[in-house]
Order: structure tokens, then C-alpha cells, then sequence
């Protein structure tokens, strides 16, 4: 189906409250069935509408590879810099923003800017350490790699071995710079992850826009940790079905669960995501008790489904992508708003109608909508 969709998202540039949606639905399928079917839908668009050959199979990778690679679960892999883990060379150093990270379970890692130690002024380099704070970092450490010797901001605490050995992981070579972050892990691959991107961005590993890196990750958890509301929470949906190899740890150990959920990501954009949905009234119900939900919770919110579920619901999954940010991306549009008629604003209305307004109490009594002040 092409279908119109409202959320009730933060507008960005390639985010829109109202946007048009290519949803596949289809049974009896597993993952290598929808992304076969999709890569080649996939590649007759790009050749269709930019004449570009997309070579099949794209590459896979799983959320963890994405996360520890890329800081990111939609990666750019058009260029470099990707995260090295330290933290094993740090954990006993003598500087404790380091020591102290990697002894509260998270890591210290680093991206090389090959070429950078020049293109960077100390001043730049301050800047880049402000702009890692808006991802929570406490701040940016680095070694500017020179041919006979180095700056850093914190060599001064590490031994010269570990100075070097640090460099040799990262394939430091005269000319690199080498960003750090130490924190936890979430912190680490957000501030990292973004900072890779920015640095593409000033140095102009962006600029073609004649590009096109496209991959599926794959294996994504079934479920995070809300700190605020003290339970699970579903990362995509709680009807996406769990790997059945992982379904032991639904009772021991749910954080280490893996989703049969899928996401296609050209460019570090997401063109869409999808799931293998659950299909067995035990299985779902499990799932929502997980979640937080009681019996009688689950069956008023969700009573449909489960009713669904006895009438054999078949094995099913699908994938649905946003045809108004896939529409930006192949033209090279900077923002989704150049691709939608009547756009909406940051508050979410709109210049040319007005809405959203005030209605007749006509219009909303045939509707049976009644305002409640």
C-alpha cells in the first residue's frame, strides 16, 4: 500500500509529520526473503531514475557490527574513520577520565582523521570537543601525530608505550589526528558516530552527491532499558518477532535479545525498516509481559490481535520506506521540505492552509469528534 502517515515527530531535515509510505506486507517469508525482493526493487529505482547499477547483494551488517564500527545504527560507509576500540590499553593507565571509564563497564575509543593534524587548529579542535558535549560527552581527547613528535591533550599521563601502542591500534601514521572519547557506551558510539560525520563534512568527504552507499543492518535488540520508567520498551515495535536462536534469553537475560527487524540505509540515512512480526498468541503475550503490560492491559490495548492469533495467523513480516525522504535523496535535496507539496513548519502547521485551525461544529458532529476543552 502507499499510504499517507502522521507522527508525532521532531522536524528535521529529512523528517516531515506528514509523509507518504511504501508499506510491503507478506506471508510466509523470513528476512532473506524481504531483502532479496527489496535489494531488487531497490536497484530497478536507482536505474530507472538516476541510471545507477546497484551491485547485489548489498552489504549486511548486524547492529552490533554498525554500533562498534560507525557509532551508529544508519552508517555512512562511504568513507573512513571508523571507531577503534582502545579500551584495553587504557584500562591501568595513570589517566583517570580513561581508567575510570572503562572501570564502569564503558570504553574508551577513538576515530583517526587521516590527514587532519594540520587541517585542525587547537582552536578547531576545542570546537569539535563543544560540539561532542551536545551528545553528552564530557569532553574531546587527541594526539595530533606529527613526523618526529606528537601533541595531545593527555599523553602527559599515559607512558610512552602506551602512547604507542595506542597510535599503532589506530593506524596513526605522521599527519593523523586521533579523537577520543571516554564514557559509556551509548555516550562513546553517539558522540563518535556524529563527530565521524561532521568531520566528513568539513573536509568534504560529503560533497558528491553522485554517491550512492547503500546497506541493510540487521540483528537489531529486541528491547532497551528505559532508565526513567524503571522497564523494557521495545526498540521498533512490540509485535517484531525475536531470533529464534536468542529465545532462551527472553527469561534470563532480555537485554541481550536479538529482533528478526531490518533497516535499509543509504548514505547514513534510514529509507526504511522493517520486522518479521510475531505470530503465536504465547509468543505475544510474552512479549507485552515483558514490556510491562498486565493481562487485562494487553487484551483491552491489543485484544484484536490476540484475537487474530486464533484464527492461525500465518508467519508474516514486511518493510516499509519513506517515498518522500527516498524521493530527497535521489535528487540530491538538502531537506525533505523541496520534495512535499505544502510542507509543514517547525510547529508542525501549515503556511498555505493555515492548519491546523479551528473546525465547524458541523464538520466534527458528522465525524462523531467531540472537543473536549
Amino acid at each position: 500500500q502507499i499510504v499517507r502517515c502522521f507522527r508525532d515527530e521532531d522536524l528535521r531535515a529529512d523528517r516531515q509529520p506528514e509523509f507518504t509510505q511504501i508499506d510491503v506486507e507478506m506471508s510466509f517469508v523470513n528476512t532473506d526473503d524481504i531483502i532479496e525482493i527489496n535489494e531488487k526493487l531497490i536497484a530497478k529505482i536507482f536505474k530507472e531514475i538516476v541510471n545507477v547499477d546497484v551491485k547485489l547483494p548489498l552489504p549486511r551488517l548486524t547492529y552490533k557490527e554498525a554500533m562498534d564500527r560507525f557509532g551508529s545504527d544508519k552508517p555512512h560507509i562511504g568513507f573512513g574513520m571508523e571507531l577503534v576500540d582502545v579500551s584495553d590499553l587504557v584500562a591501568d593507565c595513570d589517566f583517570k577520565v580513561f581508567r575510570s571509564a572503562v572501570e564502569s563497564k564503558g570504553s574508551v575509543r577513538c576515530i583517526n582523521a587521516k590527514g587532519c593534524a594540520d587541517l585542525f587548529s587547537r582552536k578547531q579542535i576545542d570546537a569539535l570537543g563543544e560540539f561532542v558535549k551536545t551528545f553528552k560527552a564530557k569532553g574531546l581527547a587527541w594526539i595530533s601525530i606529527g613526523a618526529n613528535e606528537h601533541k595531545s591533550s593527555f599523553a602527559k599521563f599515559l607512558k610512552q608505550e602506551e602512547v604507542d601502542a595506542i597510535i599503532k591500534k589506530a593506524d596513526g601514521q605522521p599527519g593523523d589526528l586521533l579523537l577520543f572519547v571516554a564514557d559509556s557506551n551509548k555516550v562513546v558510539y553517539d558522540s563518535l558516530g556524529n563527530l565521524r560525520l561532521e568531520i566528513a563534512r568539513k573536509t568534504g568527504l560529503l560533497d558528491d552527491q553522485n554517491v550512492y552507499n547503500l546497506l541493510w543492518v540487521t540483528e537489531f535488540p529486541l528491547l532497551e532499558y528505559d532508565e526513567e520508567e524503571k522497564r523494557y520498551v521495545a526498540m521498533h515495535h512490540p509485535f517484531t518477532s525475536p531470533m529464534d536462536e536468542d529465545l532462551e534469553l527472553l527469561d534470563t537475560d532480555p537485554s541481550k535479545v536479538r529482533a528478526k527487524a531490518y533497516d535499509i540505509v543509504l548514505n547514513g540515512t534510514e529509507l526504511g525498516g522493517g520486522s518479521i512480526r510475531i505470530h503465536s498468541t504465547e509468543m505475544q503475550n510474552k512479549m507485552f509481559s515483558l514490556l510491562g503490560f498486565s493481562q487485562e492491559d494487553a487484551q483491552s490495548r491489543f485484544g484484536f490481535l490476540l484475537d487474530a492469533f486464533k484464527y492461525g495467523t500465518p508467519p508474516h513480516g514486511g518493510i516499509a520506506y519513506g517515498l518522500d525522504r527516498l524521493t530527497m535523496l535521489l535528487t540530491g535535496r538538502k531537506s525533505i521540505r523541496d520534495v512535499i507539496a505544502f510542507p509543514k513548519v517547525q510547529n508542525a502547521s501549515c503556511l498555505m492552509s493555515g492548519a491546523p485551525d479551528k473546525v465547524d461544529p458541523k464538520q466534527l458532529d458528522e465525524l462523531k469528534i467531540k472537543n473536549i476543552e
